[in-house]
């Protein structure tokens, strides 16, 4: 088995983690690579002390590799995404962070969770990713384009509102006045979505989400829509510039720049283990459900 490994380094919870991970891949013979700032930083921070195979770019990970082990929280698998692309390597994520929904093993379960990953004992969760094309060009935007969450609109410096000119498939919804708006996958759906007011969605939904985020106009609700809609955004406000983000990467781009959002042709292949699955996650780290009286 071939593995690579991606991190963030967290001073109190990384080192521990990273040694029983290396410690376990080294016993059972696993042939892993290290993501090379990571390596750096655990040196740097003494958690390790020797030399490894190192790799730096996503054109180094080929289809030899059997998965990438995520090493941090959810943002740190987000980062993940983009090393792995289109490659098809499944991901799996070692929770180093707080909420842990995405990079959903516990500390206490690596060893027990990664033998049943030699075993083969686990499924994979295909995750629907979003594209992000912007006329004009931004080159910031113009390479890694794609968003596993979501892709979002929103303010910049200022405090007023922005319009934000909607159409599904060339047909106009709406012009929404708010802070900004949402476009998220099924895997998002649990993130900025949902503290925004939207539905939570299965991974296997075939949709997406709008959400608006303050909306002024107080009959504006997220609506949720087929995953093959191809969604134009129109923006203007009183500064330049807006913000669009794609999951933690922001770029700014000038008002009445034309945003087409749609699903990518890939998707991205998510480790799930039996014990760890969409639904006991749910209940666990979001408390769905979660009454005293039953």
């Amino acid at each position: 088995m071939k593995v690579a490994i991606y991190g963030q380094f967290y001073q109190n919870t990384t080192s521990p983690i990273i040694k029983r991970l290396l410690q376990f891949l080294e016993t059972h013979k696993v042939t892993f690579t290290i993501e090379a700032n990571f390596l750096k930083m655990l040196q740097e921070n003494k958690a390790v002390n020797k030399n490894y195979s190192t790799y730096s770019s996503h054109k180094e990970l080929d289809k030899s590799y059997d998965m990438l082990l995520s090493v941090g929280g959810d943002g740190t698998f987000l980062r993940a995404v983009t090393y792995v692309r289109n490659s098809g390597i499944p991901i799996l994520g070692i929770n180093a962070g707080r909420l842990g929904f995405l990079a959903n093993v516990q500390q206490e379960n690596i060893e027990t969770f990664l033998q049943l990953v030699l075993e083969k004992k686990y499924k994979i969760s295909k995750r629907t990713l979003l594209s992000l094309s912007c006329t004009p060009k931004v080159d910031s935007i113009s390479e890694i384009n794609f968003a596993m969450n979501e892709v979002t609109v929103s303010r910049k410096d200022t405090t007023s509102m922005i319009t934000i000119e909607t159409y599904l498939n060339g047909e106009y919804l709406t012009s929404y006045w708010a802070d900004g708006l949402i476009i998220s996958t099924p895997t998002g759906s649990t993130g900025y979505s949902l503290s925004c007011g939207g539905p939570i969605l299965t991974p296997e939904a075939s949709s997406l989400v709008i959400t608006p985020i303050a909306p002024h106009n107080l009959n504006a609700r997220p609506i949720v829509i087929p995953d093959n809609t191809v969604l134009k955004l129109k923006i203007s406000g009183r500064e330049e510039n807006y913000l669009v983000s794609l999951d933690s990467r922001i770029a700014s781009v000038k008002n009445e720049s034309v945003l087409t959002i749609k699903k990518t042709p890939f998707k991205i292949n998510m480790v799930e283990i039996s014990e760890e699955t969409f639904l006991k996650t749910l209940r666990k780290k979001l408390l769905f459900g979660e009454d005293k009286r039953n």
